[in-house]
């Protein structure tokens, strides 16, 4: 057999990936994970982690992500540098291509931990600033905002999610939306106007975050009407305009959702194509947390190990 051949091949690097490969390597499976272009994930760009159990002190997200490769890679996971550019699942086994043929595998089972990235608006300080005021998680960073002005931008169910959230820390919360009325659900859009903390700026977009030396200290708001620009004072700037899941390489193959996310058999992470599994932000729209995608990482793991030992049959 090649040795380009694993019976395990986890596609991503975040907390889904590297749990199932801590999972699937202890099971004496050998796993192979190809970590794609930002090797830890979403977590390598985040600062403070204070929300992930056994860490009271909090961690920083690089330095976690590192803890979970090197527990990965203490049981035996190999690690292969690169983005996994096609999957042929119609085919036994699978063959991942990573790098456009630079490197192929073939594989009895594929887990699909590539996770999802948060929309951008792609303006002056966005991303320069991220992990030092600017956020696409209030339930990951609002902690941090503790009687604190905090602005959300968004008009959807998510922003408005975010921006009630937000509340239970900071001193208030402006909402800037780029048309006079919210996309959001109704219940949703009530339950934020009714906050006494949540105030509202309408056909207005943001178009820099600026700072100062502790971090963001506010954000260039645009009029779209009129073209007026003023400066609105903030400690905090949550961009809340979605998610895209990291599931194109799989596309035409698996079931997903109208937006990307695959579809997974309740309680399980098991695909339509039988040994395809799918863990972590890709499968999930929900929760999108560090804990969460850890423990659907493991699932995964544990689902192939148990597809290996009945096959396509018994799966």
């Amino acid at each position: 057999m090649s040795d380009k051949h694993a019976k395990v091949v986890i596609v991503g690097s975040g907390p889904a990936g590297y749990t199932a490969a801590i999972y699937a390597s202890r099971a004496d499976l050998s796993p192979v994970l190809i970590s794609g272009p930002q090797p830890g994930g979403q977590l390598t760009i985040t600062s403070e982690v204070d929300n992930y159990p056994g860490f009271p002190k909090g961690i920083q997200g690089p330095v976690m992500m590192d803890h979970f490769r090197e527990q990965a890679e203490r049981f035996g996971t190999r690690m292969v540098e690169g983005l996994v550019t096609s999957i042929d699942m119609s085919r036994r086994p699978f063959l991942v291509t990573v790098d456009e043929g630079r490197e192929c595998w073939t594989a009895d089972t594929v887990i699909l931990a590539t996770g999802a990235s948060a929309k951008w608006l792609g303006i002056p300080g966005e991303k320069e600033l991220w992990g030092r005021g600017v956020s696409a998680c209030a339930t990951c960073d609002g902690f941090f905002f503790k009687e604190q002005e905090i602005v959300v931008v968004g008009g959807g169910d998510t922003a408005m999610e975010e921006a009630t959230f937000l509340t239970k820390f900071a001193s208030r919360v402006t909402v800037v939306h780029r048309r006079d009325s919210l996309r959001a659900s109704k219940i949703m859009q009530e339950k934020a106007k009714g906050n006494p903390k949540i105030s509202f700026i309408w056909n207005s977009a943001v178009t820099e975050v600026l700072s100062n030396e502790a971090g963001v200290s506010g954000v260039k708001v645009k009029n779209l009407l009129s073209g007026e620009e003023a400066v609105l004072p903030c400690t905090g700037f949550f961009v809340a305009i979605g998610h895209e899941p990291n599931t194109h390489v799989a596309k035409g193959q698996l079931e997903m959702d109208e937006v990307g996310y695959i579809k997974v058999k309740p309680g399980t992470t098991k695909t339509n194509v039988p040994g395809v599994f799918a863990c972590g932000d890709a499968a999930d729209a929900v929760y999108r947390q560090a804990v969460t995608a850890a423990g659907t990482g493991c699932m995964a793991a544990l689902d192939a190990e148990r597809f290996l030992e009945r096959g396509p049959e018994g799966a």
